[in-house]
């Protein structure tokens, strides 16, 4: 069952191809639904894959009419149109794209660039005031190129005239992009890991790695040309990028670009959106607030007994959960078919609820480094514990599994990246003997699945020698209704031992309520989350228990995909 019936999927050798391809199979069919600059409060205005298709030839040719042609460039954005047509634009014919997070101060933008040796940048004008200091400085930029500028202004030049150029010269018969060769075993793509300049790595990715991802993870998930993808997560990064816009044009599916995270809701209706890709902080966010709004309006006892009976139905094929739950499908724009979460561990139960109310979930594992994706699970077979099954075609194992099978997870195919950019050390240390060391602890169970424990420079080792995982536990603690999120690490202690602590960020709002309503487990917030912390402890094996924690308002500091800076928050401690 496991790799039974994969999906049929049409071999693609490079993502110009796939862009043509798709093209011929879906043209006028919409592959973005987009909102026009300037009027974002209006509703999504649709553009087709010929239009889009077109764009990007126009684009591409324009920029190697600016002597561009194998240069890299920079593009630097929230998630839009502009940037989708700059990333085939630049990687189909013209250079190599290297993009970079919105949400970096200056000096960090300004240091990638220099080690990029970027020649061009193409930006948003919402994040101009971060790269004002490039324009004086003796940089390697020889063009800027503002989305949102209607026309050239000194070395600025505007995105749109570019673009209009770029229709001009294409209509002329030049054909120096359109025909363009693609060579899909070199890098094209030069993407930063997150981490600080001196810290971040540069992966080297080709088309073929991306390609041979796209080929593999769609042949394991069913997704169509009837399908509408909210994008939501920020597009520089991999996850996003491969899986939230190649997969979609590879797949005939239409892009809507959200409107930043406070207008999910909003847009899931305006778009009848059917999957979404997020992180765990997200979907936990929505389902537990789902749940809060459902149990305030129905009564607990009334959605436990419309779950308990819609599942028992289920046992004989009978599926109510749609009208079982219809007001919060409606709530989710009515058409939500699946959401898809990766980017860290999502706790099963919030998987196996979204599924209970009819809303099938799952999530996948991976690395930039791995194009990203390594295992994932289907949507007919799965296990909400599990980061997934291995992609064909890519080699997955456990090296030096402990007694209990668990290990540093390695793997070897290819959508493994080339290395990093001027790095060999680096690259060495991670890529040995054709395998790739991803510096993540997990074991593989008897089906096949993969199980992540943790990051191995996380591990807490105690001192007898035990392992503890810090994401197990905080997985836990953070199903109380009573912990907003937390961080667990490891404390030295003067007798030599290593004890378990956790940061904790408690849920004011439900704690100040229970408190007023005489149900919370305590009087006070400290004596709400020690007991909290004792309910979990009761769960684990006695070296693994929290011996200590403090509590913070501020809520953790975060990259841009909602993973806690782990590094940052500790340093605090």
């Amino acid at each position: 069952m496991k790799y039974d019936n994969l999906y049929k999927v049409r071999p693609i050798k490079n993502l110009k191809d796939m862009l043509n391809s798709s093209t011929e199979l879906y043209g006028d069919k919409a592959a973005f639904l987009s909102k026009p600059k300037g009027k974002e409060d209006t509703g999504y205005v649709p553009i087709s894959y010929k239009q889009y298709k077109s764009d990007v030839e126009a684009f591409g040719t324009a920029l190697i009419d600016l002597g561009l042609k194998d240069c890299k460039i920079a593009l630097i954005g929230e998630n839009r149109y502009e940037w989708s047509i700059s990333y085939l634009a630049v990687v189909n014919g013209t250079g190599i794209i290297v993009p970079l997070d919105k949400e970096l101060p200056p000096n960090e933008i300004e240091n990638l660039i220099s080690r990029s040796k970027a020649e061009a940048i193409i930006y948003s004008g919402k994040i101009e005031d971060k790269i004002k200091g490039l324009f004086q400085q003796s940089t390697s930029i020889r063009y800027f190129i503002n989305m949102d500028k209607n026309q050239d202004q000194n070395n600025i030049l505007s995105f749109d005239e570019l673009l209009k150029r770029g229709h001009e010269l294409v209509s002329g018969g030049n054909r120096k992009f359109i025909d363009a060769e693609i060579d899909e075993n070199v890098m094209n793509m030069l993407l930063f890991t997150s981490g600080t300049t001196d810290t971040a790595k540069a992966v080297m990715l080709s088309h073929r790695n991306i390609c041979e991802n796209l080929m593999n993870m769609c042949s394991m998930l069913y997704i169509d040309e009837n399908d509408v993808f909210l994008s939501v997560l920020p597009i520089h990064h991999t996850y996003e990028c491969t899986c939230g816009f190649l997969c979609q044009i590879y797949r005939g599916c239409t892009i809507a670009y959200c409107d930043g995270l406070r207008h999910i809701v909003k847009n899931l209706k305006e778009s009848k959106c059917t999957i979404m890709l997020g992180v765990p902080l997200i979907f936990e966010a929505m389902y537990r607030q789902i749940m809060n709004q459902a149990i305030k309006a129905k009564g607990k006892f009334a959605i436990k007994f419309a779950l308990g009976l819609s599942n028992f139905l289920r046992k004989f094929n009978i599926d109510i959960r749609r009208k079982l739950f219809g007001q919060i499908h409606e709530a989710l724009g009515g058409h939500i078919r699946m959401f898809i979460s990766g980017a860290a561990a999502m706790d099963p139960q919030v998987a196996k609820g979204f599924r209970d109310l009819g809303i099938n979930m799952v999530q996948g594992y991976g690395l930039t480094e791995c194009s990203p994706i390594v295992a994932l699970n289907r949507d007919c077979c799965y296990k909400d514990d599990a980061a997934g099954l291995p992609l064909p075609n890519l080699e997955v194992e456990i090296h030096e599994p402990d007694s209990d099978g668990i290990g540093e997870i390695k793997c070897k195919g290819p959508s493994i990246m080339l290395g990093y950019y001027e790095d060999q050390e680096a690259t060495n240390e991670v890529i040995r003997d054709g395998w790739f060391y991803t510096g993540d602890s997990g074991y593989i169970d008897k089906d096949g699945f993969l199980h992540i424990t943790g990051r191995k420079k996380n591990v807490i080792v105690t001192g007898n020698g035990k392992n503890v995982f810090p994401e197990e536990i905080e997985t836990l603690l953070n199903r109380s209704p009573y912990i907003k999120e937390s961080l667990v690490f490891g404390r030295g202690e003067t007798d030599g031992d290593t004890i378990v602590c956790a940061k904790i960020v408690p849920e004011h709002e439900k704690i100040d309520e229970d408190i007023k309503n005489n149900i919370a487990p305590g009087t006070t917030v400290r004596e709400i989350i020690s007991n909290e912390i004792k309910k979990v402890n009761r769960q684990l094996a006695i070296y693994k228990h929290v011996k200590d924690f403090s509590l913070q308002d501020e809520e953790f500091a975060k990259t841009t995909t909602r993973k806690i800076k782990r590094h940052e928050e500790l340093n605090k401690a």
